[in-house]
């Protein structure tokens, strides 16, 4: 087992051998204090708790169900990376929260004047489910993704359709003792979710394992996020990072995310109440876990989880 997957006490290190490169891990206990409080503090603030100004509990502007498409005014654009944008759009009420639950996403519909279908495609919000007034979504732009595309055109105050939430896996507090996350470009966004749902409730004290695979380190998306993570909750957070093309001096893995880094960094298949969830482009399901039927249907496990010994129950395929 990886020595840094041992918890002990308060203090500890280890070191990450892969492809030739150390990695020495030597962080300072987890922080009661300052660093563990702003963290909360500012995730309290995006949220706004969930009240409304009145005091009141905030309204819900998705409500699933019979309640059709909503089209939403974008408010605001943010360029991460080249061909990767925030985009924050209003929601119908100042005072209204999302609605979306953990983990939950929401429908995006459009359809332009030459299209005899609309194109609807799923994104999970990175914005807290509590926060009021708007929702937020990083969306990376693909050169055959119509959905993206348009997107990345939009200018404020452009609308956009928008459905659900789209219930996918529910979380509750220390549902498992360990998950692991194994992502792919913006397959990183339910991830984040639930990282989200998971450090900003204090009585969840559920143990994370992040991979996450890139073609280049601009494309790492919400770095900075996992990061604060990392330096928060060194005990109970872990991230590692595969490149396609990496830069001079890049102290992590390259290529794709493959066997000898998943069984040296996920705990073994035999321990107890352990969770994988896998988020990505078909390639990286059809490499680690086997695709999905449908939204509905998991499908059997395959690839690189089933090698490595894992059940069907122990993986979730977003």
């Amino acid at each position: 087992m990886n020595p840094w997957l041992k918890y002990g006490g308060g203090f500890f290190a280890s070191t990450f051998i892969l492809y030739g490169i150390i990695r020495v891990i030597t962080p300072v206990p987890e922080d009661k204090g300052k660093a563990k409080a702003n963290l909360e503090a500012s995730m309290a603030q995006r949220r706004g708790e969930g009240v409304a100004n009145d005091g009141k509990p905030a309204n819900k502007a998705f409500t699933g169900g019979d309640q059709g498409w909503i089209d939403l005014k974008l408010e605001s654009v943010e360029e991460l990376s080249p061909n990767t944008k925030k985009f924050r759009f209003a929601l119908p009420d100042k005072d209204d929260v999302s609605g979306l639950q953990i983990a939950s996403a929401l429908l995006t519909k459009y359809k332009g004047p030459e299209m005899e279908k609309p194109v609807i495609r799923p994104y999970t919000p990175t914005s807290d489910e509590d926060e009021r007034g708007h929702i937020d979504f990083v969306v990376k732009r693909y050169p055959n993704g119509p959905m993206s595309q348009h997107m990345h055109n939009m200018e404020p105050p452009q609308r956009l359709d928008f459905k659900g939430p789209i219930p996918k896996y529910p979380w509750e507090a220390n549902k498992h003792d360990h998950i692991c996350l194994i992502a792919g470009g913006t397959g990183i966004t339910p991830m984040y979710q639930l990282c989200r749902a998971i450090f900003s409730n204090p009585s969840d004290k559920t143990k994370v394992t992040l991979v996450f695979g890139n073609v280049t380190e601009e494309d790492i998306l919400l770095k900075r996020e996992f990061e604060d993570l990392e330096n928060t909750y060194p005990q109970r957070f872990r991230a590692f990072y595969m490149l396609d093309k990496p830069p001079e001096g890049w102290m992590q893995g390259t290529g794709y995310i493959n066997r000898e880094l998943l069984k040296q960094v996920l705990p073994e298949p035999k321990v107890e109440n352990i969770k994988i969830f896998v988020c990505g482009p078909p390639g990286l399901y059809k490499a680690i876990s086997g695709p999905k039927k449908s939204p509905q249907d998991q499908g059997d496990l395959a690839g690189l989880l089933k090698d490595l010994g894992y059940a069907k129950d122990q993986v979730y395929k977003f």
